[in-house]
């Protein structure tokens, strides 16, 4: 799963072109862009994750005897180009955007600038690694949102879509939010905090339901939370986890993190009910965990009843992102260097559907922030070699509908550049934080966007926009390409 070698983790095409490329040499040094059109689950942005992974997987790029033996039983591939894989490294450079930053549509995430060969390969494993965990951050982020304030578990290790996904899917979701997730192996991998409770087979397989949470509390009093809704919430789970709570009291006991847990019925009414008992009892500050195929649309809608649940567990829904499983993002050609002049030309893809007509040239994003209230006014992707001074007023503008322009008058904003050098020549620059230490900057990231653009339904969405000289580029390209279509 965490294998070293994920060479061949690659479509085919990638090999034949690479194989293509190696037979016509030119092998001329490109730049390639990851990025996404729409964001996911209808918000109005994503959280990026996955770039430690994306980053092993190239410092441990390489063909295996094994690997250039099975290539060589497909019978397609040359034995000088297998001779060159079998001493094949990456010796590119790639950009990315830190994970944990909050992004939006059409900003490269990745620039991958390599020869083309090499920029090839590594297309369909980035996207992999890229494109699922920056999905379940983003479902995370809207989860955690919900649960305003609340503490989110992840809780979908059993309905995850393999041990990788259960697993990546997990760190994902701590770095957007989560305060834990019930995964032991990622615990172990990340340094992250495993959490969970106990199952109804406990319940079931003693005499009766008071004898089993005694026997749990006696072994977990540190850790106490009782699932009291194997038989019935309010008859018989809660006033038996109560007897349990007194006679640790009375025992003395120190009651730290303890609580119930309520894994079906109607949450809001239980939960409520519930808290009215435990609070008669003198346990007001009790925890009530709340799981059952939660999303964050149903604990937003429990927040708004007023439900007495003050931590939540959520499985399927987040880590398999169940409504919308796929985050699509591509990876798009957007420069070729000359090598006569050394300069990298811009390229450009049309099509008929216009969201896919690409950016050309070699770019990077830069957030204009507010200074007065440090929330984001704007995203602008620009040629790389841009310079701008954030004195000076900035006039920015929809590059899709152009007269929309906005003012931004010089000294009100800060500029920050997104993009940031992680690999050099092929060889990691960049030191990836500690997973805790990437949600904490999560959590800094989504406090610079404005309620408007987080809340659930129908947000606002954040400016997208083009520096004047790379959206002239980019008209300039379009009616050139135009002009052609018409020879």
């Amino acid at each position: 799963m965490r294998a070293n070698n994920l060479t061949l983790l690659t479509d085919l095409y990638e090999l034949t072109m690479m194989q293509g490329y190696f037979k016509n040499p030119t092998n001329q040094t490109v730049i390639f862009d990851m990025f996404y059109r729409t964001n996911p689950c209808g918000g109005s942005f994503a959280i990026t994750a996955g770039l430690e992974q994306m980053i092993e997987y190239i410092e441990n790029l390489r063909f295996t005897e094994e690997d250039v033996a099975y290539l060589r039983s497909l019978n397609m591939f040359q034995e000088d180009f297998l001779e060159y894989l079998s001493t094949f490294h990456f010796t590119g450079d790639i950009y990315a955007i830190p994970e944990g930053t909050v992004v939006f549509p059409r900003e490269p995430i990745v620039k991958v600038i390599a020869p083309v060969m090499e920029a090839q390969l590594v297309e369909t494993a980035i996207l992999n690694i890229i494109n699922h965990q920056s999905l379940i951050a983003t479902k995370a982020a809207r989860v955690c949102y919900a649960a305003r304030g609340d503490g989110v578990m992840e809780f979908g290790l059993r309905r995850a879509q393999g041990p990788d996904a259960g697993i990546y899917g997990a760190r994902a979701a701590v770095i957007a939010g989560c305060v834990g997730t019930s995964n032991v192996l990622t615990g172990q991998m990340f340094h992250v905090p495993v959490l969970g409770t106990h199952a109804h087979s406990w319940i079931m397989s003693f005499p009766d339901e008071y004898t089993a949470f005694k026997t749990y509390a006696k072994m977990y009093p540190d850790s106490c939370i009782l699932l009291v809704d194997t038989y019935d919430v309010l008859k018989s789970g809660v006033p038996n986890a109560i007897r349990v709570f007194e006679e640790m009291r009375e025992e003395g006991i120190p009651l730290t993190k303890y609580g119930i847990r309520i894994d079906s019925g109607d949450l809001a009414y239980l939960s409520k009910e519930a808290y009215k008992m435990l609070a008669a009892a003198g346990f007001d500050d009790a925890t009530i965990a709340a799981s059952s195929d939660l999303d964050e649309y149903l604990i937003d809608s429990l927040k708004t009843q007023d439900a007495k649940i003050n931590s939540w567990g959520v499985g399927t829904n987040l880590i398999t992102s169940k409504d919308n499983p796929a985050f699509g993002g591509v990876y798009k050609l957007a420069a070729v260097k000359d090598t006569d002049s050394n300069t990298f030309i811009p390229k450009i893809k049309l099509s008929e559907n216009t969201e896919k007509v690409t950016n050309p040239g070699d770019k990077t994003v830069y957030r204009i922030y507010s200074k007065k209230t440090g929330k984001i006014k704007a995203d602008l992707i620009c040629l790389a070699d841009e310079i701008f001074d954030p004195e000076e007023t900035m006039i920015i503008f929809d590059p899709v509908d152009t007269w929309k322009k906005t003012k931004v008058l010089g000294g009100t904003y800060e500029l920050r550049e997104l993009l940031i050098p992680v690999i050099r020549e092929g060889k990691r620059i960049y030191t990836s934080p500690e997973v805790m230490e990437l949600r904490k900057y999560c959590q800094k990231e989504q406090e610079t966007l404005w309620d408007e653009s987080r809340r659930l339904v129908n947000p606002q969405k954040v400016y997208v926009d083009l520096s004047q000289k790379l959206y002239d580029l980019k008209k300039n390209l379009l009616e050139e390409m135009s002009e052609k279509a018409l020879d």
